[in-house]
């Protein structure tokens, strides 16, 4: 784009009289200009200096980096795409970027209609800066200057002669606006010379106060100008023109009123007006509607008619009457039309006191009014009497409701009314039987309740329903194996076999069949409880072994014999038996030697039915242990075989344990299932 030349330097003489500061106006200028290029806020820049001018010149400085930086991007836009379609949107950012874009397509079109770039529209300095440049960038080598650079001047300051200042500069190009003799520049309006004789820079007529803005607009630098923007709004009903100036908004040729189709939009400042189609004539008065409503002249206007005459009101118009003979009310003329007397109301056809006395007076009438009446006197009617409201509290212990003459008493629910009209006795709802099971009555009102094992109905209050003690949160611990609901209560029950319910009528007790005798073992076999159940053993010893007791086998005399000195000593047999889900390393078979000696050497292993490595063992000072080493969750049995070695003054003496573990199930429990009862 166009030279744009934003650095505030020579303004340091004339705001250096502001205060001494420790950083120079060029040092607050780079510090907007990075900041510029870094796309930050210039309003909310943070201040490098506590000087005012420093924060107006980084501010300034700031807005010409972003500014550079948007038209370059809509010139760009306009050199590769060709179009500024992309940037239409309404926002600060994108109208600089517009402008530049539609300016450079200005100066594209030019050069390639064959047109001067150095035209004349009254498009602004900027655009016209933008356009040039464009101009010139796309046109043949013979019509740009030797250095490349383009030189523009002022549209009032072009050489008589009409020829281009570029093509007759006599300062040989040095000049950033244009040369006026040789070797001195000068600069367009708005601008003035740099020190150095060649450059210029933008004057900030705001800042010098050079502006002519008004009061109630604020001043905006502008490159080589400036613009005064309208701090305030314009309010409704009008809008802001190019000029700065409010205008009126046409709402009635822009068709932005709400008038209905009977009326007519008719032109305010700030505003409109619906007038009706149709006038009315003279003696009518149009409402908000459009109707024509007739003008009681004889009301509107004072003294319509002359002394003498009184008024009548026609449709549209009135007319006037020679005043005759006017009897006032109560009086009627006398047969001859000379006289006014009075008028009986008391006997006329009219019963003016309908239902009550009635007493005749000159002009007027009374009326005697029966009890619980008021005579009005503005309306001249009986008028009932609202003794409630005459005597609010003091009539009726509860309600109190008015009827014409009278009033009667009423009581409110829970109550009846007692004998003297007036005062209400309690009610006793219970003697009419309506609770399902128990009724108290209360003052007022009334309580049903229930019986034990039933509660209150949510619903109506007053019927009992059946507690489910077996579906309460409770309910399942109420029972150890299965509960059943029963009718105000529940009851437990035990599996059929091998349980039967404990004295608390709730837990379930294991049934020892064994002691019991209600197993199936033969006379050969043993009976062993389980859990929920029993076992029938037995065993035999092996060869070379003799049965001692009930689970003992020893072995016999070896006669010196390898393989018989290698068997074990002993062979015990042990049942074992407990529930599934037993914790990992619990302890549940101890094995070792009556009495242990000095120096004696003890190994336990299990040689046998291990398999699945649910148990280990673990050596202990008096012999041997074996734990659960692995969850047992589902009921099974084991036959482990347990080994002791004993080393004891060097003789080797082995010792078996056949163990039988029943692992149960745990104590049966059946969740709660309503459907099944």
């Amino acid at each position: 784009m166009g030279p744009r030349v934003v650095l505030l330097c020579s303004l340091f003489g004339v705001l250096l009289g502001q205060g001494a500061e420790q950083i120079s106006i060029e040092d607050c200028c780079k510090d907007g200009q990075k900041r510029g290029n870094d796309n930050e806020d210039c309003a909310a820049l943070p201040l490098i200096s506590e000087s005012t001018t420093c924060m107006v010149v980084q501010e300034q400085c700031c807005v010409a980096v972003l500014e550079d930086n948007m038209c370059t991007t809509g010139i760009n836009v306009a050199k590769d795409q060709g179009a500024c379609d992309s940037l239409f949107t309404n926002t600060c950012e994108t109208k600089t970027t517009k402008m530049c874009c539609d300016c450079c397509r200005l100066g594209k079109a030019a050069q390639q209609q064959g047109l001067p770039c150095d035209h004349n529209l009254s498009v602004g300095y900027q655009c016209g800066l933008v356009s040039r440049a464009c101009c010139v960038d796309g046109a043949p080598d013979n019509q740009t200057t030797p250095t490349g650079q383009t030189e523009l001047q002022s549209k009032d300051e072009t050489k008589e002669n009409g020829d281009n200042s570029v093509l007759s500069d006599r300062c040989k190009g040095k000049c950033a606006h244009h040369c006026v003799d040789n070797d001195t520049c000068a600069c367009f309006k708005g601008y003035k010379l740099h020190p150095d004789g060649k450059s210029c820079e933008d004057i900030n007529e705001c800042l010098l106060g050079a502006s002519n803005c008004r009061g109630g607009e604020r001043c905006i630098n502008t490159e080589g100008s400036f613009r005064c923007q309208r701090e305030v709004s314009c309010g409704t009903g009008y809008e802001l023109t190019d000029n700065n100036n409010c205008k009126d908004i046409d709402e009635c040729e822009t068709g932005i009123h709400n008038c209905g189709p009977e009326f007519q939009c008719q032109n305010t400042q700030g505003s409109f007006r619906c007038l009706p189609k149709v006038r009315c004539g003279a003696g009518f008065i149009q409402d908000a509607l459009g109707n024509c409503i007739d003008i009681n002249e004889c009301v509107t206007q004072a003294g319509p008619c002359p002394r003498g005459q009184i008024c009548i009101n026609t449709v549209g118009s009135y007319i006037c009457q020679r005043n005759s003979v006017n009897c006032g009310r109560g009086y009627h003329l006398n047969e001859d039309g000379t006289r006014c007397v009075d008028i009986d109301e008391c006997k006329g056809p009219e019963k003016f006191c309908e239902g009550h006395g009635c007493i005749n007076l000159l002009g007027s009438y009374r009326c005697e009014c029966e009890t619980g009446y008021i005579f009005n006197s503005i309306s001249r009617v009986c008028e009932d009497i609202n003794e409630c409201r005459h005597y609010p509290g003091r009539l009726c212990a509860h309600k109190c409701e008015n009827t014409l003459g009278s009033y009667k008493c009423s009581c409110t629910t829970g109550f009846k009314l007692a004998g003297d009209g007036r005062n209400c006795d309690d009610l006793n709802e219970c003697e009419t039987n309506p609770c399902s099971q128990e009724c108290a009555n209360v003052y007022g009102s009334y309580q049903c309740y229930c019986r034990r094992g039933y509660q209150l109905s949510d619903i109506d209050g007053m019927t009992c329903e059946d507690i489910d003690e077996c579906a309460l949160p409770t309910g399942g611990h109420i029972c150890s194996y299965r509960c059943h609901n029963t009718p105000g209560s529940f009851h437990c029950s035990c599996p059929v076999s091998g349980y039967t319910l404990a004295p608390n009528g709730r837990s379930c007790q294991d049934v020892d069949e064994c002691v019991t005798d209600t197993h199936t073992c033969t006379e050969n076999q043993s009976c062993f409880n389980i859990q929920g159940g029993f076992r029938c053993l037995s065993f035999d010893c092996p060869n070379n072994y003799r049965r001692v007791g009930e689970t003992r086998c020893e072995r016999l005399l070896c006669n010196e014999s390898v393989e018989c000195l290698a068997m074990p000593l002993r062979i015990t047999y042990y049942y074992l038996t407990f529930p599934i889900n037993i914790p990992v390393f619990t302890n549940i078979f101890r094995m070792g030697p009556s009495h242990t000696v000095a120096g004696d050497d003890i190994q336990i292993a299990i040689t046998a039915g291990n398999e699945g490595g649910f148990f280990k063992t673990d050596r202990v000072p008096t012999g041997g242990v074996m734990s659960v080493a692995k969850l047992i969750n589902k009921p099974q049995d084991f036959e482990l075989s347990l080994e002791l070695r004993l080393r004891r003054y060097g003789t080797v003496s082995t010792y078996l344990a056949k163990v039988l573990v029943f692992v149960t199930q745990e104590e049966p429990r059946v969740p709660y299932n309503p459907l099944l009862e």
